[in-house]
């Protein structure tokens, strides 16, 4: 279940309630001016083709495992493991198992 316009200083769990990973979990958790913090839930096999975020980004692996190809190479990311993109750096994602990832970005909206 999403959260719509979390105010400041209120704690959000970032795992499901549930603590399942079904796809229809993934939800934005924190959306304001100029960050946007979002769960995003990948069964296993699923992919992300190649994009570019409106700003810098951090993928941190909370469960399970992930294929992440950026900066010209391919890493995985594992639950526990973070990683930082420089704004409008292209990347992609698989995921190698069940995963779910907290992605916080920072955005250029006026």
């Amino acid at each position: 279940m999403a959260i719509d316009h979390t105010s400041a200083g209120i704690i959000i769990n970032i795992l499901s309630a549930s603590g399942g990973h079904s796809s229809d979990e993934s939800a934005t958790l924190i959306r304001a001016e100029h960050v946007e913090v979002f769960r995003m839930v990948m069964p296993s096999g699923k992919r992300t083709p190649e994009h570019r975020a409106a700003g810098a980004i951090t993928i941190q692996c909370i469960a399970g495992e992930i294929e992440l190809v950026a900066h010209g190479k391919t890493q995985q990311l594992r639950a526990g493991q973070l990683v930082f993109l420089a704004d409008g750096e292209a990347h992609e994602v698989c995921a190698l198992s069940d995963a779910t990832l907290l992605i916080s970005m920072w955005l250029h909206r006026k």
